[in-house]
């Protein structure tokens, strides 16, 4: 007898189809209107700016590399796109014969000058950016691409980006990650009390990771290691004292912003794209880190041991249909509110969580849930594309983000890696291959940088 189709397995509900159907409608609808909006304030059929050459000294070229190489290389755009970039930006200031050489964590620029050649190298790679921080990177990049911007006014936006103070204190960052970490308890359907423990879990994972960003890099390596450590040993002790405490929400919820989903798609990316030593590096980057999870997970486990009952993504009853809606957005403003994203961006951004929510549902019913998360990459990339071309839409980076957790890919590595330790283990091959998938659709991000 053969598999049947995923859609005579589906177990979604007639309601949650219905709101996946719908939201994907609503966003369709919103993109239209504004979409019109935009072509009459701009005209119809005008296109966007022409990139002009202007000539500038190569004392100012060289700088200005270095510093939009290192502002990208943080906002975390692959190497072939900041190789791109910079060629484009040298291309449009007049110089042919310039050389960039991008590495995940160094820079290297030579432009010939009249009478010697300048290089210069820069570490870059090692700090990650706030969401506000990467959208005036972003528009930056696109200014100093067309040459609407000068080298000059380019590093000086580009310092001011990155002192740009946190629009959100400390107590409301926190909150922000309890709020995420809450809104993906309810959308991986778990218990009230899942809920609850996911949100103290997150709290305490957000202060730690504010904490650990005012640190040195050593405290920064350990602490997904730490975190890991402590959610496992709460989770998995309240889960054998109390048989309604589940396990892979209040487990995977608080630890997603660790999770590697977006450094291995980037590593996958630049490895199809001849970038050899950053994808192998990135590749390596990224499943040590996913080690480190499931190692502090692993010993939490040695430490108070597991429950009785195996490892699954239910362990009580889910708070119904609506929940997960709910969840999106509590998750998208946590996401926003942490990482501190510009607040005209808030529609946008909960717009495509949206859009990514709604297609992995109808993938699910269709293609069955290893290929789910596949199928709602496919559909959100075009939209948050799309929506960076609106005036008041932020950049793809920003916008894809959150919308990659949201899928979590890497959430699915770490429950398939944890699941190895229970009676799951076909589900974690399971999980693992879901992973993979989703992450390989990425791929379709860099077609235009590919070219």
């Amino acid at each position: 007898m053969g598999t049947p189709a995923a859609v005579t397995d589906a177990d979604i509900s007639l309601t949650t189809g219905a709101l996946a159907v719908g939201a994907l409608l609503v966003a369709g609808a919103v993109l239209l209107l504004v979409g019109r909006g935009d072509r009459r304030k701009a005209g119809v059929g005008a296109g966007p700016p022409a990139a002009r050459t202007v000539a500038h000294e190569t004392t100012d070229i060289v700088p200005l590399l270095v510093a939009l190489g290192e502002a990208m290389l943080d906002s975390g755009y692959t190497v072939t796109q900041v190789q791109a970039t910079l060629g484009r930006v040298l291309e449009v200031n007049g110089v042919l014969d310039g050389q960039v050489i991008v590495l995940p964590t160094a820079l290297f620029v030579s432009v010939p000058g009249q009478s010697t050649v300048e290089t210069a190298a820069a570490v870059a790679g090692l700090s990650g950016l706030r969401l506000d921080q990467v959208d005036l990177v972003s528009r930056v990049v696109t200014a100093a691409e067309l040459g609407e911007i000068s080298p000059a006014d380019a590093r000086s936006a580009l310092a001011a980006a990155r002192s740009q103070p946190p629009q959100f204190g400390a107590a409301a960052r926190t909150l922000g990650y309890a709020l995420l970490s809450t809104g993906l308890a309810l959308i991986l359907q778990g218990s009230a009390v899942d809920v609850l423990l996911a949100a103290a879990l997150g709290a305490v994972v957000g202060a730690l990771q504010l904490r650990a960003r005012t640190s040195g890099v050593a405290s920064r390596a350990v602490l997904p290691l730490l975190c890991a450590f402590l959610v496992a040993v709460s989770v998995l002790t309240l889960g054998r004292l109390n048989e309604d405490v589940g396990v892979v929400a209040p487990l995977v919820a608080p630890l997603v912003t660790f999770l590697p989903g977006a450094l291995l798609t980037t590593a996958v990316i630049e490895l199809s794209t001849g970038q050899m030593v950053s994808g192998a590096g990135r590749l390596a980057s990224g499943l040590l880190q996913l080690v480190m999870l499931a190692l502090g997970v692993v010993a939490g486990a040695n430490l108070v041991g597991f429950p009785e009952r195996s490892i699954g993504p239910l362990a009580g009853e889910s708070q119904g249909d609506l929940a997960p809606w709910v969840g999106v957005a509590l998750f998208g403003i946590g996401v926003l509110v942490h990482h501190c994203a510009r607040t005209s961006s808030f529609g946008w951004i909960i717009l495509v969580l949206y859009v990514a929510y709604g297609a992995q549902v109808i993938g699910d019913v269709f293609l069955g849930p290893t290929l789910s998360a596949f199928f709602g990459a496919l559909v959100m990339s075009p939209v948050a594309s799309s929506i960076a071309l609106r005036p008041s839409g932020p950049p793809t980076q920003v916008s894809f983000l959150p919308a990659f957790w949201l899928l979590v890919p890497g959430a699915l590595g770490l429950v398939g890696v944890t699941q190895l330790l229970g009676a799951n283990q076909a589900d974690s091959l399971t999980s693992l291959v879901s992973m993979g998938t989703t992450i390989v659709r990425q791929l379709s991000r860099t077609a235009p940088v590919a070219v």
